[in-house]
């Protein structure tokens, strides 16, 4: 084994942050009583960060995501930037799809022509929130713009003139203005606070017609608690702090993001910024879910409904083409399951206790899973990983079916019921015979017929239904054959279907190989695990698909004859 060689990491390179001299802070004496007014700029700052930047569909979808989760102020673009987040823009005014107690927010540099060309976009909005900024830190006014200090200033107050000049040129509208001194981090405090100043007074707010200073930690070079002490320094010496709503739109780079934020509110700030699950460049935004749910995990109402989060991850990971991680806060799929045999034990006994007219108060579980749509059955699975591992191992070997994680630990607790049943070891064929019983349905009550896919901006799919009686046929619509299949079925059989997991692979080499596609979906609040096989990798998923709703019916039909 090679030995790592410590003298190539050279840490004599970095220079440490020197904190912010203030004396008497308050912040760590206070805690967050309520929500702050959260802005989402998954649409904006999220969207810039993808290796695929989103679709118009996709911002369609995901803005009416953040609409129904409850975000008052969404910003939708970079409209001077780019063509497509203009006719976003533009659609959402046009289309009146902007609901009337909602903002849209757009971003823009302190430039007169990118700042016209935003306005160009906003014409006819009801709301709108015009965020201007321009970068005030030591590292870019000396190594990018090679300006001073009054020369950085005076792009401010002139980006400033120009944002109010344009407002008062469209008087129907309702202006909120928004000023972020970028990398406020890297900015001299003192200085940051005279250029926010010199906005401010070109922008005259009052306590009744606040502006918004955003004081992003566009690069996290601290630790959460200096990243707080600029946030009380800045708002004790601010001239019109009664007159503005303090914004914080912390980064993830040293990990800290939430925490960074939670501290800034603490030290006064009033508003976050940041993305669902946590989006954006580099390391990512502040994760606006964690910092919500753990406000709600103090008995403080978030004031975002975050009870769907199966929906949530559907929507996030189908627009920006990322996974969420299965140990990510709240979100993740594994983040209420116990493996340990000593966590299940305690968990078991806390929930025998737990009631509904009582705080909960149930080891390992810092929440309730049912409030984020969860159950008690993924809390506790199987305990041994080799029983997952042994499972997966022989069907691969045997069949090749290379089963997902997450549906090897669906799995998993059925083989060991029928081991415990029927006593012995449980043989490759019984295993196979039993995985295709428990998630290959497809075809009861109803098999997939003919189906066609055609691929536009926004994809349809027409498909026939079989069943023992009719032969019925759906139409859907939707961001692939997948997507557009689950709209189809829902709109039949009135369901909710979100697909939660996705995988596929060939089981065999050759021009004549059959495909075989796993699907989780979330019905009507409850997860469904389906499979298939087939020539056709769209015709497999489809149909594993198909294969969750047919239990979900084969569920409901048990049901109303029990």
């Amino acid at each position: 084994m090679t030995s790592f060689d410590h003298s190539l990491f050279n840490h004599k390179k970095y220079t440490p942050f020197k904190p912010v001299a203030i004396e008497n802070r308050t912040w760590p004496d206070n805690t967050i009583t309520k929500a702050p007014i959260w802005s989402s700029v998954d649409l904006r700052d999220g969207n810039q960060a993808l290796v695929e930047p989103m679709t118009v569909e996709q911002k369609k979808q995901f803005f009416a995501l953040l609409v129904d989760v409850g975000f008052k102020e969404i910003e939708v673009g970079f409209p001077a930037a780019s063509q497509l987040d203009f006719d976003f823009v533009r659609w959402l005014i046009e289309e009146n799809q902007v609901p009337d107690d909602v903002y849209i927010q757009v971003l823009t540099q302190a430039r007169p022509e990118l700042i016209a060309r935003t306005y160009e976009s906003l014409k006819g909005a009801k709301k709108a929130i015009v965020h201007v900024y321009n970068s005030t830190s030591t590292t870019q006014r000396e190594q990018v713009f090679r300006m001073d200090k009054e020369g950085i200033k005076q792009i401010a107050v002139n980006g400033a003139k120009c944002v109010k000049e344009h407002a008062e040129q469209h008087p129907e509208t309702e202006w909120v203005f928004q000023y972020s001194p970028e990398s406020f981090t890297g900015t001299e405090i003192d200085y940051a606070v005279e250029v926010v100043d010199a906005v401010a007074d070109i922008w005259q707010p009052t306590p009744d017609n606040k502006i918004i200073i955003n004081l992003p930690a566009t690069v996290e070079v601290s630790t959460p608690n200096c990243y707080a002490d600029q946030i009380e320094y800045f708002c004790r010496h601010v001239k019109q702090r009664d007159s503005m709503i303090v914004s914080l739109h912390t980064h993830n780079d040293r990990g800290c993001g939430v925490a960074a934020a939670e501290l800034g509110v603490m030290a006064g700030a009033d508003r976050i910024e940041g993305t669902l699950l946590g989006n954006g460049e580099r390391t990512g935004n502040m994760d606006i879910v964690t910092m919500a749910m753990n406000i709600y995990s103090q008995g403080i109402d978030p004031e975002l409904a975050l009870g769907d989060m199966d929906r949530i991850i559907s929507v996030v990971q189908a627009c920006t083409l990322l996974q969420v991680h299965p140990r990510h806060p709240y979100a993740g799929e594994l983040v209420f399951t116990a493996f340990s045999g000593s966590h299940q034990d305690a968990i078991k006994k806390c929930l025998a206790n737990q009631t509904d007219d009582k705080p909960w108060d149930v080891a390992y579980l810092p929440i309730d899973p049912r409030d984020v749509g969860r159950s008690y059955q993924e809390v506790i699975r199987v305990n041994s990983q080799s029983g997952k591992g042994g499972v997966a191992y022989t069907l691969e070997q045997e069949y090749g079916l290379a089963l997902p994680r997450w549906l090897q630990v669906e799995f998993s607790p059925i083989v060991q019921q029928f081991a415990e049943k029927d006593g012995g070891v449980v043989d490759a064929e019984s295993m196979k015979n039993l995985f295709e019983a428990s998630f290959m349905t497809g075809n009861t009550p109803y098999k997939l017929g003919k189906y066609d896919l055609a691929k536009d901006d926004v994809d349809t799919v027409h498909a026939e239904l079989i069943s023992h009686s009719s032969n019925t046929k759906i139409t859907g619509h939707g961001n692939g054959a997948l997507s557009a299949f689950s709209e189809a079925l829902g709109k039949h059989f009135n369901m909710r279907v979100d697909i939660i997991q996705y995988q596929e692979h060939a089981l065999t080499v050759g021009s004549d190989s059959q495909a075989i596609a796993y699907v989780q979906a979330n019905i009507d609040g409850d997860r469904y695990n389906g499979v298939a096989i087939d020539n056709d990798i769209v015709s497999a998923s489809i149909q594993a698909l198909l294969a969750t709703v047919n239990q979900k019916i084969a569920e409901n039909k048990d049901a109303a004859v029990a």
